[in-house]
């Protein structure tokens, strides 16, 4: 064994001496919130397909019906010869339900979020970076060497009092976070970040991640209950969209800039037909579906009640996302395989997607599980929890 291999082996022998090791595990995703995994068919409380959209038929069908019009492939990147006329019209399409004067088709969150924040912090170099203390390690990605002013998960007070103290330092402001957080379920108060960016003349940028879909009017996210109180907005359709993808909107300032200054847009091959075509069925759909938002947050309400008459700590949740948080890493994992043999997943979060002492279940209700289910998960937990 090579000297490198052997200080991978040393690695993965410490993970799992801390139980930590992760592992791949084929899974298949059924209709009415359910997937099958070794298997087992179970009730699926992990997935991030909110509204039941990765199994919907328009979305297939519109996808291989792109694919037979336009081919399998995108054939190069968006500046040479990878603009498809299709990407324009998605990219109009996600502008005027985002409500803004642009938007950009990216491959993934992930990619967007450090490809963006990078290049918007080589725009100006001396930029003050704050930063929710709980954002995703995506965006973290984005601002490597650069320095960040962390405030505390969600106190926009704590964020005032830092902006006040750095009033005449550096150079532009620019403040980043999430409008729900994908481990604790938790919103931003958006109304008022959108005021302080504004009072400090601060560039707000928005993840919208596990919002897109979800909340907002006709499923926007939250952002759009807010015209041109946020500066930049991202967000993905790999969740609640059904597909894959990703988009950032904002002013036509900004897109043409990201065009021609951000290395994760230049130098990737564009989307393909497939894809364009789910998310165009999507857009289609969600905002057709206040009813199926209705009922997700009518199953949160209900879950977050029963774990907590049963002293079960679900943190600041008040969205589809309701985390179960247990502390230490082979509790969790030990709670995750009993709800296993229960017939539900609900998989264990560990360290480094969230801070040691903090491991927890991360229950994702979806609109095609029913009361039943949540009734089921509920009994469960606190069962073995007893």
């Amino acid at each position: 064994m090579n000297p490198l291999a052997s200080r991978m082996a040393d690695a993965l022998e410490r993970l799992r001496e801390g139980s930590l090791l992760r592992r791949v595990a084929a899974t298949a995703i059924h209709p009415h919130g359910r997937l099958v995994r070794e298997g087992r068919t179970l009730i699926d409380f992990s997935s991030n397909d909110y509204l039941g959209l990765a199994r919907h038929p328009l979305l297939a069908e519109r996808g291989a019906e792109w694919s037979r019009t336009h081919g399998s492939g995108s054939g190069g990147s968006r500046l040479v010869t990878g603009t498809n006329p299709a990407h324009l019209a998605i990219e109009a399409r996600i502008a005027h339900f985002k409500g803004t004067e642009a938007a950009l088709l990216f491959a993934s969150g992930w990619q967007l979020n450090a490809a963006v924040l990078s290049a918007l912090l080589k725009a100006a170099p001396d930029a003050l970076l704050f930063t929710d203390k709980l954002i995703h390690a995506s965006l973290h990605a984005g601002a490597t060497g650069h320095r960040q002013i962390r405030f505390r998960h969600n106190d926009l007070d704590h964020l005032e009092k830092l902006l006040a103290q750095h009033k005449g330092d550096g150079g532009p402001r620019l403040i980043v976070t999430e409008s729900v957080f994908s481990m604790d379920g938790d919103q931003v108060d958006l109304a008022r970040l959108a005021a302080i960016a504004r009072d400090h003349q601060a560039f707000l940028y928005i993840d919208e991640a596990h919002a897109t879909g979800v909340l907002g009017p006709d499923g926007a996210g939250l952002s759009s209950a807010f015209p041109g109180g946020v500066d930049l907005v991202m967000g993905t359709f790999s969740k609640a969209m059904g597909s894959f993808g990703a988009y950032v909107a904002g002013s036509r300032l900004l897109i043409d800039y990201l065009v021609n200054c951000c290395g994760g847009f230049l130098f990737s091959t564009a989307p393909p037909p497939s894809i364009l075509g789910a998310i165009d069925a999507a857009l289609d759909l969600v905002p057709t579906m206040d009813c199926e938002r209705q009922r997700l947050a009518a199953y949160g309400a209900h879950l977050r009640q029963r774990l907590a008459a049963g002293g079960l700590d679900t943190g600041g949740s008040s969205t589809q996302i309701v985390p179960v948080i247990v502390g230490e890493a082979d509790r969790t994992l030990q709670l995750a395989d009993a709800l296993v043999a229960a017939g539900v997943m609900a998989v264990a979060i560990r360290p480094p997607t969230v801070a040691p002492g903090t491991c927890r279940l991360r229950i994702a209700l979806r609109s095609t599980h029913s009361y039943d289910d949540v009734d089921h998960l509920a009994d469960a937990l606190l069962r073995l929890v007893r």
